[in-house]
């Protein structure tokens, strides 16, 4: 029961009521430098005699009246500004996505090489990392860019590898599969496959943890579903080479990745991945080595106790500074403009240079690169709270 003869605690000295107070306080002091800097902007413009809106950019009228290479969608100088932004928009995704994927596979390699017992691949990984991590990656982007990319033989003599694969100083040209029914038909199998390989996958661990078995018949069938997947990329999708004409002297067809896209793509998967190997070495040693030979105990070797033991727990480590080194990669796409690549940051200065609309621009690549570095962020943290032990 409620003492009655309590006496009540004034609001001015309850501890609940005045930090409410302070809260209030202090976002009451955040809107209102907004609204200052709000004003004194708007202040500015009118001496200025310039007006703040976003209108421009759909105004037909007006025409971004400059070109754009590595365009993923038709693009004219007279479209409006929108159309260029989108484009930027398009080619800073191209890198951020495939520059992940690919910097991850090479940092759990390199990482994994570092932790190797065979003296010359421990090496030449830390080797790697050490170099990539202490160079700045503007200049590792110079160096791809002017002392290799545009280093290539020229377009009337290109370098051919495997008579697939051509390379000149006006960019790489590889085999791309053609957008037919053939094509279709063949990446619906491969998802299909890999579906059922995951299937597989799942199958064969429980087996090995339940029941302490190798699980040959599903490890049979994921070979088998690899063989097949490799029939399928090589036969079964309807493949369009390069080829050089001489008489335009141009290489037509295939996939054409300009010097800036694969000097972009390369530096940007080459650093992070240098990061990311760091990132997998130090998880996987801060599993205790107790559990590697509880594994063994068990008899598993190396491979499943990697897999079923050692990395699901080196996971739990790895992946919140993997998440950094993923939005640092998205953020640092934007050194694009140094080499001239037109991702979002380059298209939005040269609109800002033709329009004066600065301050516009600037918000709009704010926002973008914010928004895409949330989308990153969730994703993980989504993964992280997957591996995470559950407590009951």
């Amino acid at each position: 029961m409620t003492n009655l003869n309590e006496e009540k605690i004034p609001f001015w000295r309850d501890s609940r009521i005045i930090k409410v107070i302070i809260q209030l306080l202090i976002i009451s002091v955040i809107v209102l430098l907004l609204i200052i800097f709000a004003n004194n902007l708007i202040n500015n413009f009118r001496q200025l005699g310039l007006t703040f809106g976003f209108g421009f950019i759909f105004d037909p009228d007006l025409n971004s009246r400059f070109n754009l290479g590595d365009s993923p969608i038709p693009y004219q100088p007279t479209d409006p500004y929108y159309r260029a932004i989108l484009v930027g928009l398009l080619n800073s995704l191209r890198v951020m996505i495939t520059g992940i994927i690919l910097a991850f596979f090479l940092g759990v390699i390199v990482g994994l090489g570092r932790l190797s017992d065979n003296w010359l691949v421990q090496k030449m990984a830390t080797i790697y990392v050490e170099i990539i991590r202490n160079t700045p990656l503007l200049l590792q982007l110079f160096f791809w860019y002017f002392a290799v990319f545009l280093k290539f033989p020229k377009i009337d003599n290109p370098l051919i590898v495997f008579n697939t694969i051509f390379l000149s100083n006006q960019g790489v040209y590889i085999p791309f599969p053609l957008g037919n029914l053939q094509t279709l038909l063949a990446v619906l199998a491969l998802v299909l496959g890999g579906i059922i390989a995951f299937l597989l996958w799942r199958k064969q661990t429980q087996v090995i943890i339940q029941q302490g078995t190798t699980g040959k018949v599903y490890e049979l069938g994921l070979i088998t579903i690899l063989i097949l997947s490799i029939f399928i990329i090589f036969l079964g999708l309807d493949w369009e080479f390069p080829n050089y004409d001489a008489q335009i002297q141009r290489i037509q067809n295939g996939l054409n990745l300009s010097p800036e896209f694969a000097t972009l793509l390369t530096g940007l998967t080459i650093y992070t991945a240098a990061f990311i190997a760091e990132v997998v070495r130090s998880g996987i040693q801060s599993v205790s080595k107790g559990q590697w030979e509880a594994a063994k105990a068990l008899g598993l070797n190396t491979g499943l106790a990697m897999r079923l033991v050692i990395f699901p727990q080196a996971l739990r480590v790895m992946i919140p500074p993997l998440t950094s080194e993923f939005l640092n990669l998205a953020k640092n796409s934007s050194l694009a403009v140094a080499i001239g690549y037109n991702d979002i940051y380059a298209v939005s200065n040269t609109i800002s240079n033709q329009t004066g609309k600065s301050i516009e621009m600037l918000l709009i690549v704010m926002a973008t690169y914010l928004i895409f570095n949330l989308i990153i962020s969730s994703g993980m943290n989504r993964l992280n709270h997957l591996v995470q032990i559950k407590e009951k």
